[in-house]
């Protein structure tokens, strides 16, 4: 344009979704002008350009001097002996202008009729280029932005991390987050306010995370690059904000939700080298937080990466022996302290390797994996339903067996038909079957899914068994709230109650609540006569451990239930209550 209108400074400017100017290509305007030009808001009054993209009509100026629109901007152009601009509009369709072509002329005057032609022509190429560039700017937008939260997706996310700084130690950090509980909010709730969940914690957390970037990179998992300097200087305090939005209560419609999540965080160091290094680093944090700080954060440190690949191959391991029918149930008895008459059972699981036993704390990692976790209970319900059909058929009084269940079991779908099944196919009563669970399963249910399904179970006579009573967190705020008919008090408060008066006094307490409430009481971990005693000297009915018995396989447990009463020598205490 300007080869064919000599003496013509010729430029052409976009404008944004928020209506602000910027120069694309201006080849003789000088730089300080294009400088100042680059960000105008657009409007009446602003220029030629803004005034023409604002209104959508051409404009002359044919002596900016005088011009009132140039008001503003007279001391900054005419220095540089422009003294008249004409700009006309680029439409993108009736009252969208998505730019503007502009001629600066170095006297007073307007367009000619050549220049008239030569523009005509030249606004209809770039309403073609701007809308082209404006289709493939859409593209890449949609192809890189999560459709429901708006935050740039896994693929928006991996070109960041492609492109992050790795010469400096420190310089950047990752966050990942999952929510917690969120398949049961679906289950509950519904998709759509599972979807009305997460669109509102994604902005929280954009909130919170400005300027760094959020992005959603899963169903419920979501990703902050953190490469702000003040964040990065205070970066336990920037997770700690952003862990404590998350449980500020989400209205969706008809409900109230109480979100949470839980966070792995690493820091780029200099032994990491690339980023996918750090990302692994922070997958390996908020797998470590998932098991031991759910609902909190974990910062990456080298242990974690060490615990990560034992769990790996423990998983191997064990799914190994799921594979090859390794997998075998033991049995501990429970007794009566007055007596020694076998009340019960508790099922442990066992690997055989060799001609060696290999005990549950042995591949204990692989159950953090829920699918692992899952697979291995259901092996245990078909093997205890079996080893119970066979003890009522020779006889053995049995009474109940308990079995070891995870949160991840009662949430996985299905789960308790699988148990009212496996017993119900061998004509064992759920009346005879224990589940023994940990506090933390009913700190997973805030949707309540697990209290209802365990209710309707309870209802058909299977029994609940609280495990590891008292390592968790608000013991006996629970036993107002879930569904139990044993406590066992875990062998921590067992080990010290000889000699420790404060475990004396918690044990006695619990026992004294627990009977008001109904709620029988199994101490586990008894290893000593005194500590039988002191049990039954307190009220406990009913324990466990190897003063007793160790776990034993299924014919060697029939073999002691029909022994009789397992009442241990040297306990005049015991002999004298029975």
């Amino acid at each position: 344009m300007e080869r064919r209108a000599p003496g013509v400074v010729c430029s052409v400017v976009t404008v944004d979704g928020a209506g602000r100017l910027h120069p694309l290509a201006a080849p003789s305007l000088p730089p300080e002008l294009r400088t100042a030009f680059d960000g105008l808001a657009i409007g009446p009054g602003v220029g030629a350009c803004g005034t023409a993209t604002a209104l959508g009509v051409e404009v002359i100026s044919a002596d900016i001097a005088s011009d009132p629109a140039w008001a503003p901007f007279r001391d900054l152009v005419l220095p540089f002996g422009i003294r008249a601009c004409w700009s006309r509009p680029i439409m993108a369709g009736p009252g969208k202008p998505v730019g503007a072509f502009a001629f600066y002329y170095r006297e007073p005057r307007g367009p000619s009729a050549l220049e008239r032609v030569l523009v005509d022509r030249s606004i209809a190429l770039c309403a073609i280029a701007l809308d082209r560039e404006r289709r493939v700017e859409e593209r890449d937008r949609r192809a890189n932005t999560d459709g429901l939260t708006g935050l740039p997706n896994r693929s928006a996310f991996n070109a960041a991390l492609a492109q992050v700084d790795c010469s400096h130690p420190g310089n950047w950090a990752l966050f990942l987050i999952d929510l917690d509980g969120f398949k049961a909010i679906n289950d509950t709730y519904g998709h759509p306010a599972g979807d009305a969940l997460l669109v509102q914690v994604g902005q929280r957390l954009a909130d919170q995370a400005q300027p760094d970037t959020v992005f959603r990179i899963g169903g419920d998992e979501f990703a902050v690059l953190v490469q702000d300097d003040l964040h990065l200087r205070g970066i336990d305090a920037l997770a700690e904000r952003m862990m404590e939005t998350l449980r500020h209560p989400v209205s969706v419609p008809g409900h109230v939700l109480r979100p949470g999540g839980t966070m792995g965080m690493a820091i780029f160091s200099a032994g990491d080298g690339t980023p996918e290094r750090v990302q692994q680093n922070a997958d390996f944090a908020l797998y470590h937080a998932k098991d031991v700080a759910r609902g909190g954060y974990v910062r990456f440190w080298p242990g974690i990466g060490t615990r990560m690949t034992r769990r790996i191959t423990a998983v191997r391991e064990l799914d190994a022996a799921l594979r090859e029918d390794r997998l075998v149930a033991h049995y501990q008895p429970i007794v009566y302290l007055a007596d020694g008459t076998v009340c019960g059972l508790e099922a442990l699981c066992r690997i055989r390797l060799d001609q060696r036993m290999l005990a549950a704390q042995a591949f204990h990692d692989a159950t953090s994996d829920p699918q692992t976790a899952s697979a291995l209970t259901r092996e245990m319900l078909r093997q205890v339903a079996r080893d119970a059909r066979a003890w009522l058929d020779q006889g053995v009084q049995f009474r109940r067996v308990g079995i070891n269940v995870s949160s991840a079991d009662l949430h996985s779908a299905g789960f308790f038909n699988a148990v009212a099944n496996a017993f119900e196919e061998q004509g064992v009563p759920l009346a005879m079957v224990i589940l023994e669970v940990t506090e933390a399963v009913y700190m997973d249910d805030d949707a309540g899914v697990i209290r209802r399904s365990v209710a309707e179970l309870r209802a058909r006579g299977l029994k609940v068994a609280l495990d590891d009573f008292g390592t968790g967190f608000a013991s006996l705020t629970h036993l107002m709230t879930v569904p139990v008919d044993f406590i066992k008090i875990d062998k921590s408060f067992i080990d010290r109650l000889v000699s420790d008066r404060p475990s004396q006094i918690i044990v006695e307490g619990v026992i004294g609540i627990a009977t008001k409430l109904g709620i029988q009481v199994i101490a586990e971990g008894i290893e000593h006569v005194e500590q039988a005693e002191m049990l039954a000297a307190m009220g406990c009915l009913a324990g466990q451990g190897y003063l007793y018995s160790r776990a034993v396989d299924t014919d060697a447990i029939a073999a002691l239930v029909r022994r009789g009463p397992m009442l241990p020598q040297a306990a005049p205490a015991l002999a004298q209550k029975a």
